[in-house]
């Protein structure tokens, strides 16, 4: 299964649904949706069954970045937060 992404907008609030598997190939598209989204974007990651190093990084930054992630499972979060501690 490969990443599928859903927008969901309502003129100032952009939300970016997400299913399947998310690797770095993803990362650029996703970049330009979230860029297209406006200032506020939320990434729905509920369906997420799976990432890579490079995703974490990039979700990181994102919220470093002010993007909300929702309903992250907790092992993607724990793994955000083992990358910013490495970071540090």
């Amino acid at each position: 299964m490969t990443l599928r992404i859903e927008k969901d907008s309502d003129g100032q609030t952009t939300t970016l649904r997400l299913s399947g598997r998310m690797r770095r190939e993803h990362i650029e598209e996703l970049r330009a949706q979230i860029k297209a989204g406006g200032t506020s974007v939320t990434l729905d990651l509920n369906e997420v069954s799976l990432v890579d190093l490079d995703v974490v990084r990039f979700l990181a930054t994102c919220e470093t970045e002010g993007i909300s992630l929702v309903h992250c499972c907790r092992y993607i979060r724990d793994w955000i937060a083992k990358e910013r501690f490495r970071g540090e």
